[in-house]
């Protein structure tokens, strides 16, 4: 299993544990490292390489929202880089308390591609096609993304688990 994490996080793997399926041919991410993740299935197949399932947990879904919320996060970031990923840490556990996880080193690039991604349901479509599993797993309670817009978006492609009471690393207290 290969695991990609979110944005300025690492080693936060364990969350998503009751949910991995261990195999050696599955690829997940998480929130940013959803894309990541998706992005890393698309090459390897491509090489030739074997992929049997691409798991999605609180997939990084901002294509729903418009340029004003972009701009006003990049905004955030520059001016406060430290303040903006302790809100953005603290939103993502809630509506529950704060649990400790990992830190890496962040860029404003990789919120630049997280915030403007936009999700191709014919690229999705064509890893099916290839015979890979897609799961996605949101949080109804998820303070980051439109996890009602990311269900509808994923559910033509992928086996979609939507966990009503949990929180962008679907924790449900």
């Amino acid at each position: 299993m290969k695991f990609f994490s979110g944005f300025s996080l690492c080693n936060e793997v364990d969350f998503f544990k009751p949910f991995i399926n261990e195999s050696d041919y599955t690829v997940c991410g998480f929130s940013y490292g959803a894309i990541k993740a998706f992005e890393y299935v698309q090459k390897a197949l491509k090489e030739g390489k074997r992929v049997d399932r691409l798991q999605l947990f609180s997939p990084a879904f901002f294509q729903t929202k418009d340029e004003k919320f972009k701009r006003l996060q990049l905004m955030a970031y520059r001016k406060n880089e430290e303040e903006y990923l302790r809100q953005f840490i603290n939103a993502c556990f809630l509506p529950y308390e704060r649990k400790s996880v990992e830190h890496s080193v962040t860029v404003l690039e990789e919120l630049e591609e997280l915030l403007m991604y936009a999700w191709s349901r014919k690229d999705l479509k064509a890893l099916v096609d290839k015979g890979v599993v897609i799961e996605v797993y949101l949080g109804g309670r998820d303070q980051i993304v439109d996890s009602v817009a990311a269900k509808e978006f994923f559910l033509d492609v992928a086996t979609v688990t939507y966990i009503k009471n949990g929180n962008h690393f679907l924790l449900t207290e």
